[in-house]
């Protein structure tokens, strides 16, 4: 792979960035060498990041041209940081986050290029944040319009994308006021605030293909003949095409939007049900490790954990990760759930705790204190596998990690 373009990081004196988002640390270390400086941290592969955005974009070509790609990084790009992650989107056509506070923070993380803001405006005092060149806002209700009207004609214009509240029903224009909105984003074109109007929408059931396709129909309806580039498509919809035609070279999808918004498989995650990203030709952007921390025999009928929640079933070692929900992993993974200790999959015993996890180390009889163990994110444990045991999904994992986690460069 060429090499990756340098990003500007955020270093100290600059204006702080929004909760949440993290700032780069060093290169990767040797896995349990002393340059580890939390007994938890996490991997970021910014080169993961750009083979998964080659793949989508790979998807999405044929026979007209090609839809641009929006590469969503809301949750501080899911989980993985936003500094981190921007040398592997060097070739999107744009980034996509959450709130203009966000925006800015792209910015200062070196982002030149544009940015689409899912929320729009919050509140009539974000307009004072619209002064970048290169921002796309997403208008939802009416009130955003009049924002928008009254802004200062000096502002930079920007473009607007009228959200559809189509199947996923939970914000947007319904039909009937839809229309209205066009006419005033026309409007707002016209006096020279706004530069396009844009036609936007997001699917209630991207993973399902018929829903995806009745839902394209029904915008279909709603805009034709009202002028302006269209934006759909999210990570599970792109990605259809690949279980609907697994054979190398014979998948696309066939978007009808002129910008389409992945966000999760970028991170090597997939969000089509019983699929893991390597499956889809994904590569993890993140993984997350700890060690052990004491290894223990335990004789049968011992009782481990709060209130003996773990009752050897026999003569067995096990280990202590130090690793639990104080650090993001989930609570709620029942015993059982699939731990990589040195390179070999074992179950987790008992409950999790606040900074420590136990597993059953039977099939490990080479591990002892310091080995190293891999909580989700390598070749033999995806982070689906991880979410599934958990009942919950990839994302909620990889954007739950606290503060206590170092993320380290894993280029």
């Amino acid at each position: 792979m060429a090499e990756l373009p340098a990003f500007r990081q955020l270093r100290p004196g600059r204006p702080a960035p929004p909760a949440g988002l993290r700032t780069q640390v060093a290169d990767a270390p040797a896995p349990g060498s002393a340059a580890v400086p939390r007994r938890v941290h996490a991997r970021v592969d910014a080169g993961a990041v750009a083979h998964n955005l080659a793949t989508l974009r790979g998807l999405t070509r044929s026979d007209g041209p090609a839809p641009r790609i929006w590469a969503t990084v809301k949750a501080d790009a899911y989980g993985h940081g936003v500094a981190r992650v921007l040398p592997g989107l060097a070739d999107a056509d744009g980034l996509a986050v959450a709130q203009l506070a966000d925006a800015h923070a792209c910015r200062e993380a070196g982002w030149n290029g544009p940015i689409l803001v899912y929320g729009g405006l919050l509140d009539a005092d974000d307009i004072s944040l619209i002064s970048m060149p290169g921002l796309h806002l997403v208008i939802s209700h009416p009130a955003q319009l009049d924002w928008l009207a009254s802004a200062d004609a000096t502002l930079p214009a920007l473009s607007i994308w009228l959200r559809y509240a189509g199947d996923l029903g939970m914000n947007g224009f319904d039909a009937l006021s839809y229309l209205d909105a066009y006419r005033r984003g026309v409007a707002l074109m016209d006096s020279g605030r706004v530069v396009t109007v844009g036609h936007f929408q997001h699917y209630g059931q991207g993973e399902c293909r018929a829903s995806v396709a009745r839902a394209d129909a029904d915008l279909d309806a709603l805009i034709s003949g009202l002028p302006g580039p269209r934006s759909a498509g999210n990570s599970a919809s792109l990605l259809h095409s690949l279980v609907d035609a697994p054979a190398a070279g014979a998948a696309t999808a066939r978007s009808r939007a002129d910008w389409v918004r992945p966000g999760l498989a970028l991170y090597g995650a997939s969000p089509l049900p019983g699929l893991d990203g390597a499956a889809l030709g994904l590569r993890p952007a993140m993984s997350l490790h700890s060690r052990l921390i004491s290894v223990r025999t335990v004789a049968a009928g011992e009782r481990l954990g709060y209130g003996g929640a773990f009752v050897a079933p026999r003569a067995m070692r096990v280990g202590l990760v130090g690793c639990g929900y104080g650090d993001g992993y989930p609570r709620l993974a029942p015993a059982g759930t699939p731990v990589s200790v040195g390179g070999v999959l074992v179950d987790t015993l008992g409950i999790v705790t606040m900074d420590s996890l136990l597993v059953d180390l039977t099939h490990a009889p080479a591990a002892d204190i310091g080995t190293g163990v891999t909580l989700w994110g390598s070749e033999e444990l995806p982070v689906e596998v991880v979410a599934r045991h958990a009942g919950t999904i990839a994302a909620a994992l990889l954007t739950s990690l606290t503060g206590r986690v170092a993320f380290i460069n894993a280029f």
